[in-house]
């Protein structure tokens, strides 16, 4: 008798898919300023690195007005410009899903924010967790302190612009007040807030 060849693989269907797809915990921290900015969130594994994006601007709480990278294991990801060519490779993150550096058991990547202000974040892959509503892009459970206004200055510039709100006295408190045009508390987190943001994403 002939050997009998094995069943083919049938493809599961997207929705049972879903279900067995595992979500990441990570943790973005901003580096190099204080008081120190950091969110814990919570997204679907499959999710792509042009989601993710939006996904790590929201729970920042950027406004995803300037460019931005990725640095994972020594690779680029963005989005590519032909008319202006990078010195290094650039990878299109739309093409790109988390679940590829999970099971290649990268742990930590760099995230880039503004090339000029050079908003640095290290997203460290804390866990693995069941998936519990892929009707959501994503869902931030902590974090603390508020992220830097846009085109402070980056981390010098953060820090006077500090100094200069926290004193009536300084000489650049009622300019740099009248830039920002709101009141400016480095402390402030509203998770409540974060995760209204996170829910317009679509997943």
């Amino acid at each position: 008798m002939g050997s009998r060849k094995p069943a083919a693989k049938r493809a599961l269907p997207r929705g049972l898919k879903d279900l067995l797809a595992a979500s990441v915990q990570l943790r973005i921290e901003l580096l190099r300023i204080q008081p120190h900015v950091w969110r814990r969130v919570i997204v679907p594994e499959t999710v792509t690195l042009a989601k993710l994006n939006l996904i790590l601007q929201a729970a920042m709480g950027w406004s995803n007005s300037h460019l931005h990278e990725y640095e994972i294991a020594d690779q680029h990801y963005g989005i590519p410009d032909p008319d202006w060519p990078a010195s290094e490779p650039m990878h299109d993150e739309r093409r790109v899903q988390l679940k590829s550096f999970i099971e290649a058991r990268v742990r930590r990547f760099t995230y880039l924010y503004d090339f000029g202000d050079h908003w640095e974040h290290k997203v460290t892959v804390e866990a693995l967790v069941p998936q519990k509503n892929s009707r959501r892009a994503a869902v931030c459970t902590a974090g603390e302190n508020a992220c830097p206004p846009e085109d402070v200055g980056g981390q010098p510039g953060y820090e006077t612009f500090l100094e200069a709100i926290a004193d009536p006295r300084h000489e650049q408190h009622e300019e740099l007040q009248g830039w920002l045009g709101y009141p400016f508390d480095p402390n402030a987190f509203d998770l409540n807030a974060v995760n209204q943001r996170l829910a317009r994403i679509k997943p």
